[in-house]
């Protein structure tokens, strides 16, 4: 790890556990550089009130974390209005991700939350996508994907998912293809539902794998886990839990990441990791909270080499060109028509994608990650 990393560690280890940072110690920290890492990886908010219990002035900390408590009370709000309207017109609801996470942090503001996602009745879509218009909102995608996503100033990003996976990511579809099953009712309305801590847990560690292996993860995602398992972990039915990582394909993956979060945020002490821990580790800083095209074709091209990771982009699989093509999905014999098309949406709507693709084939980045 680099200094600027272990620092940033270091922090996050201390707010999240509600410690007293060494003064001195951070004293010591480039927090120039320790600030560009958290901001990269969206923990800012954490960061700060590390800083802030060491009396440690930092602005840029805090200019962040008090945006990060604005929008959380902003989003509050705006989602219990939204709530409440579903709630008068019999739509049920279920709140994701970092609405629930943030609830588990020391403070308000420590999980900084870019966009609020909701799972609700894909039979009332169009119901909602009037709500959202009714309220200001601007429907940036609607009808495209597994979610429809809303926005409105200053801040406001909701995604509002009629389906938790597509069908590219194919055991995660399957799994999740009806989620009624695992819906539990809320007590204190009519509409509302929440998961089971098991199911929670199920799906968070699901979500990330999907991203882990598509574009990238942040530490954000590592420092969830690690909140969640000491918020909840003894009271979790572990066995059950297992049994639904094998049933997804991913028990391998959970276990190193599991591991992982609870080495690195247990104690502000710098954890002695194994080498498959240390590499797991450097791909969520390398690949900042949303990840990043750059992250995913460097990450390809440690395993492979540029001629073969050209090819195989160029002419994927079929059974790869399926699940992003719905006509060669239909009929698999019109694979040469799919390979064109997608082509042509590259060169034609993807253009700056594409960009990105070749300065990250001619880069040599990947070979420092």
């Amino acid at each position: 790890m680099t200094e600027a990393e272990q620092s940033l560690i270091y922090l996050l280890s201390c707010a999240i556990n509600s410690l007293q940072p060494e003064r001195d110690a951070v004293l010591e920290m480039d927090l120039q550089a320790v600030y560009a890492l958290a901001k990269k990886n969206s923990v800012c908010g954490a960061a700060f009130v590390a800083l802030d219990a060491a009396d440690v002035q930092a602005p840029q900390f805090h200019s962040a974390y008090l945006k990060a408590v604005r929008r959380s009370i902003l989003f509050d709000l705006e989602r219990s209005a939204i709530f409440e309207t579903f709630e008068q017109q019999g739509i049920w609801y279920l709140p994701l991700k970092g609405t629930v996470m943030k609830e588990l942090y020391p403070k308000n503001g420590m999980r900084e939350m870019a966009d609020c996602d909701v799972l609700f009745d894909a039979g009332r879509q169009n119901d909602v996508y009037e709500i959202m218009l009714r309220r200001g909102y601007t429907a940036k995608v609607f009808g495209k994907s597994k979610h429809d996503i809303y926005f409105k100033p200053p801040v406001y990003n909701f995604e509002m998912h009629t389906a938790l996976f597509e069908k590219k990511t194919e055991s995660l579809f399957r799994y999740y293809s009806d989620p009624a099953h695992l819906l539990r009712k809320d007590a204190d309305n009519r509409y509302g539902y929440h998961l089971s801590d098991e199911d929670f847990y199920v799906l968070m560690m699901a979500h990330e794998w999907k991203h882990y292996h598509g574009n990238g993860v942040g530490i954000r995602s590592l420092m969830d886990c690690y909140l969640y398992l000491k918020s909840k972990g003894d009271r979790l039915d572990w066995e059950y839990i297992d049994k639904q990582m094998t049933l997804l394909q991913i028990s391998d993956f959970e276990h190193v990441r599991r591991t992982l979060a609870q080495k690195v945020f247990a104690s502000p002490a710098r954890a002695e990791l194994e080498a498959e821990e240390e590499a797991l580790l450097q791909d969520y800083f390398a690949a900042g909270t949303y990840g990043s095209l750059e992250y995913s074709v460097h990450r390809s091209l440690r395993r492979t080499s540029k001629p073969a990771f050209l090819l195989k982009t160029m002419f994927p699989s079929v059974s790869e060109l399926r699940k992003n093509v719905s006509f060669v999905n239909r009929c698999p014999l019109l694979y040469p028509a799919g390979v064109i098309y997608r082509w042509g949406r590259v060169l034609l709507i993807r253009r700056n994608d594409l960009l990105k693709f070749v300065r990250a084939i001619c880069s040599n980045d990947y070979k420092k990650i």
